[in-house]
């Protein structure tokens, strides 16, 4: 690239230029949900409102799964290629993954629209509880109709950042946050919207992002989507696909994880006693676990924003042969996210009550002690999690796309799942099974460590 010479800058210099702008775009665009459970938190929808965003949360990631899929593979074979010095595919994998994005855009749409009691099910919803399924059939309704902005925009910020552009990229996702920030508590407490108010604000941020992004288009630096790159391409497509695998399971992943975990808490948490003698009940840990859930999505976007800042370096360099520069890259992200995680680590283990105040108010006894549980517990690996997370992305971006896709889905699918659902039927407790995710996490790690260094002795031959 012209302004930056990925083959030759200093490391520090080049990650601090893309990474900064990237991990604040991963944490504004984590904001999306989180600050709507803020707001919910603290209006007269309360518990039962964070409970029913928690179970309209899984496909507003599936959504967020496609896009990334779509994007961040475009991105990769991108840079991939800039480094070949194969012009005429880098325009293709933009091209193609704008169409990409646009078609699996409208597909969600309409399997949204027309399977929403389905999807609520899927996702914990249980229609006895009468007014937390109302709240939660309400908000999906309106955050379905934002899902192309959404796809569009959100897949559309990977190709931007690895265009040289991660300012650009930053603006894009910060300008519908704030727009979504500014607007909730005036749809929620202002016009006495409610949920459905927050479910707007939403739509409207994720409306501007899009807008934006598209109009990057036609200033783009390095790429130009002429009438050739967005002709289909089979093959570009597979290769945008199989780049973009592991971001794809590491959102399905949280989805299988929110899934499971709704479904268990609907189906013991009556059964589970709190220290007071009374049942957690159902609403209780389907908020508190919501809540844990968004915080866990905000740590894990500043690690994830950090690896795809180095994204365009490492692809570069590996496509130019540059090994030890891609080594040497990798080493300092790595650092990175421990020290990211071991602050996680200190806020959770030591400010649990601060943390879940943050997110209503008149919180029962029964509510803070869950909370302090899932924060303690469900948390308790954050630092070994975010190490599996950026190892996940370092492989995509050294394009191998099976290891990084292997690993992204051990840690929730392939350990978590069996652990959860092993601990919930041996306990018949809520609260037991919240150490599965510990146990997968020190396995994963465990994984991923033995699949980077496979990755250096083949990429070293």
């Amino acid at each position: 690239m012209k302004e930056l010479d990925l083959g030759k800058d200093k490391i520090s210099k080049l990650l601090k230029k893309f990474a900064i702008p990237c991990v604040i775009s991963m944490i504004v665009a984590a904001l999306y949900n989180i600050v709507d459970q803020i707001f919910i938190g603290w209006s007269d929808a309360g518990a039962f409102g964070n409970a029913a965003t928690n179970i309209v949360y899984p496909f507003t990631v599936i959504a967020l799964a496609f896009a990334l899929l779509i994007g961040d593979g475009a991105a990769a074979l991108f840079n991939l290629s800039l480094g070949a010095k194969n012009n005429n595919q880098a325009n293709k994998s933009i091209g193609n993954g704008l169409l990409l994005l646009v078609g699996i855009s409208f597909v969600l749409t309409i399997l949204g629209l027309l399977f929403q009691n389905p999807i609520l099910k899927i996702f914990g919803g249980n229609p006895n509880e009468v007014l937390c399924y109302e709240y939660a059939k309400s908000y999906l309704q309106i955050i379905t109709y934002g899902l192309p902005f959404y796809i569009i925009g959100q897949g559309l910020n990977a190709s931007i950042r690895s265009d040289g552009s991660p300012n650009y990229a930053m603006f894009a996702t910060m300008l519908g946050a704030i727009t979504n920030i500014i607007l909730d508590p005036i749809f929620i407490f202002v016009f006495h919207m409610g949920v459905k108010g927050a479910a707007l604000a939403t739509i409207l941020g994720q409306i501007l992002t899009f807008l934006v992004s598209i109009l990057y288009i036609r200033k783009a630096k390095y790429f130009s989507i002429n009438q050739q790159a967005l002709k289909l391409d089979k093959e570009i497509c597979k290769k945008i696909l199989s780049l973009g695998l592991a971001s794809l399971i590491t959102q399905i992943a949280i989805v299988i994880i929110i899934a499971v975990a709704n479904n268990l808490v609907t189906q013991y948490g009556y059964t589970t006693l709190s220290s007071t003698g009374n049942p957690y009940g159902v609403v209780i840990p389907l908020a508190v676990i919501g809540i844990c859930m968004k915080i866990f999505g905000i740590v894990v976007s500043i690690v994830i924003g950090v690896s795809l800042g180095g994204m365009p370096i490492i692809g570069f360099n590996r496509g130019s042969g540059n090994i030890e520069r891609v080594k040497e890259t990798i080493k300092y992200i790595l650092i990175i996210n421990l020290l990211i995680g071991c602050i996680a680590f200190l806020l959770f283990e030591f400010f649990p009550t601060f943390i879940i105040n943050l997110f209503g108010k008149g919180n029962s006894f029964e509510y803070l002690e869950y909370a302090q549980y899932c924060l303690k517990i469900f948390l308790g690996g954050i630092i070994l999690t975010c190490l599996v997370k950026s190892l996940s992305i370092l492989l995509q971006s050294m394009g191998s796309s099976f290891k990084s896709t292997l690993l992204a889905l051990s840690r929730d699918v392939l350990f978590f799942v069996p652990a959860i659902l092993l601990l919930a039927k041996i306990s018949e407790s809520v609260v037991t099974m919240l150490w599965s995710a510990l146990i997968a996490d020190i396995l994963s790690f465990l994984l991923g460590m033995i699949l980077l260094l496979s990755e250096f002795k083949k990429i070293e031959k």
